[in-house]
């Protein structure tokens, strides 16, 4: 029976965990709080002390942690992960990190024996609950199927982009479109507000119009009606990501990426204004009217 290490079990990686339950996998699960391992240890988990008790023994170690230091952290940290992993273990890497960071800790694991593959995510917590995400890989093709029995039970598409890094340049490129589409409908909808136009037409209008993304949809009546309650990715997030993203852009492009550094300005704002709260309080911040106090 395949044995998987979890660590990270936030508001993806919980249900991700889960899913290795659902498949009839043996799991050792690591998260900072053990409370939110309570339900996954009565189905059968074992709460681990570390990332490195986690490791131990497991054939694959899948990781979804919040940013760069904490990958870092869980994999090479004192008690990471790579401490205890056996030799030719896969180590799958779900989180969004930078790309400098995926190459990096890709040739660290793999110069310690172990097979090392990105594989961030995208889909919503429910998704990822029910093992309908897709996942955007990048690894060597024969590493890719040897990863496939754990990457099937959390997902429904799997996109292999090529070697190791490319998986991660995807989804950076992903989330950064996305912060700059739910920027552009916090403003659009501000400009709306101010002007004293009829919301529900211009819901109307914006979700049967060529602007209507999966991301437009899903935020402007949250932003319309200042709904945030349930927040499946913060602003925190959203700006990490984006910045990364450029980070990247300005290693490749000749010139300065200036919508994608007007997204990280926005959200750097939204960071400051509520780092934990939805990315969609982004409307907040940009509905204020002319002449009011900043």
């Amino acid at each position: 029976m395949p044995h998987v290490a979890f660590i990270g079990l936030g508001r993806m990686g919980h249900g991700m965990a889960g899913r290795y339950l659902d498949a009839g996998f043996t799991l050792a699960v690591w998260n900072r709080s053990q409370a939110k391992a309570a339900d996954l240890i009565a189905r059968g988990a074992r709460w681990a002390a570390s990332p490195a008790d986690a490791a131990e023994g497991a054939d694959a170690i899948v990781t979804m942690v919040a940013d760069d230091e904490a990958s870092r952290s869980v994999w090479l940290g004192s008690d990471g992960a790579a401490a205890t992993a056996k030799a030719g273990a896969l180590a799958i890497e779900c989180s969004t990190v930078s790309y400098r960071h995926a190459l990096d800790i890709g040739r660290e694991l793999r110069g310690r024996g172990l097979v090392y593959i990105d594989s961030p995510v995208t889909g919503l917590p429910d998704a990822a609950a029910s093992g309908k995400l897709t996942l955007l890989v990048g690894a060597e093709p024969a590493d890719l199927e040897a990863a496939r029995i754990y990457l099937v039970p959390l997902s429904t598409t799997i996109r292999h982009f090529g070697a190791i890094g490319t998986g991660t340049v995807y989804k950076l490129i992903n989330n950064l479109m996305g912060a700059i589409q739910i920027a552009g409908i916090a403003e659009g909808l501000a400009i709306a507000e101010q002007a004293g136009l009829d919301m529900n037409l211009v819901l109307e209008s914006i979700e049967t119009g060529v602007a209507a993304s999966p991301q437009v949809l899903r935020h402007s009546r949250r932003m319309v009606a200042r709904n945030f309650s349930g927040a499946t990715f913060t602003s925190a997030l959203r700006h990490k990501d984006a910045a990364y993203a450029v980070a990247l852009a300005e290693s490749l492009l000749r010139d300065t990426p200036l919508v994608g550094s007007a997204a990280v300005q926005a959200y750097e704002r939204a960071k400051a204004y509520a780092p934990d709260d939805d990315e969609g309080k982004m409307i907040e911040i940009v509905s204020r009217p002319k002449g009011t106090a900043t």
